[in-house]
């Protein structure tokens, strides 16, 4: 955990929001780093669920009542989806210890189907957070984004949304612990 702004991101690292970001799209997120290479950074965040409900939305899936989750203010027209376990689906790609990012949708409807795969072990997005070739190194130069290393897994996932950005600061520990409690606007402290 480090939030060096020198330090280059990688996938499957967590870039948790500074305290004080007032983007809407970002206050108070935490977003999986799922690629960062030289083209642009794609991520999706964690902790900002829709209005929207998973049986709802995808005909194939109208079986499950997962939550929906808004990924970014990205092509909010698409649907993402992470999970945990071993691999189970082809085209997935490991973005942490057991943690899946995307894959071949038709595998992933069947695993579901026969619990293969544990719907809660699943988060489903609509959108993405990208940055453009870099941009997030810009941005985190600019201290909006600390970088967290601790691997992503489901009990993270267990704690509420507004709980979740606090949670992961506290338990990055030293100043972070400290940021986990600052208000949200600096003129209330």
């Amino acid at each position: 955990m480090n939030n060096d702004p020198s330090r280059i991101p990688q996938a499957g690292n967590l870039l948790i929001s500074e305290p004080f970001l007032q983007d809407e799209n970002f206050v108070r997120s935490v977003v999986l780093l799922c690629e960062h290479n030289s083209e642009g950074s794609f991520g999706l965040v964690l902790n900002k669920p829709s209005i929207l409900n998973l049986s709802e939305l995808v005909e194939e899936l109208s079986f499950l009542n997962n939550e929906i989750f808004v990924g970014g203010p990205v092509e909010q027209n698409t649907l993402h989806f992470i999970y945990f376990g071993d691999k189970k689906i082809e085209g997935s790609i490991s973005v942490g210890d057991n943690l899946w990012w995307g894959g071949q949708f038709d595998s992933l409807v069947e695993n579901l189907k026969t619990g293969a795969i544990d719907s809660d072990s699943v988060r489903f997005f609509i959108g993405y957070s990208g940055w453009a070739a870099g941009q997030l190194s810009d941005e985190i130069g600019e201290n909006t984004w600390i970088i967290s290393d601790h691997n992503l897994d489901v009990e993270i996932l267990q704690n509420t949304p507004d709980e979740l950005w606090r949670s992961v600061l506290k338990n990055m520990g030293g100043e972070f612990k400290v940021m986990a409690n600052y208000p949200l606007d600096p003129r209330l402290n």
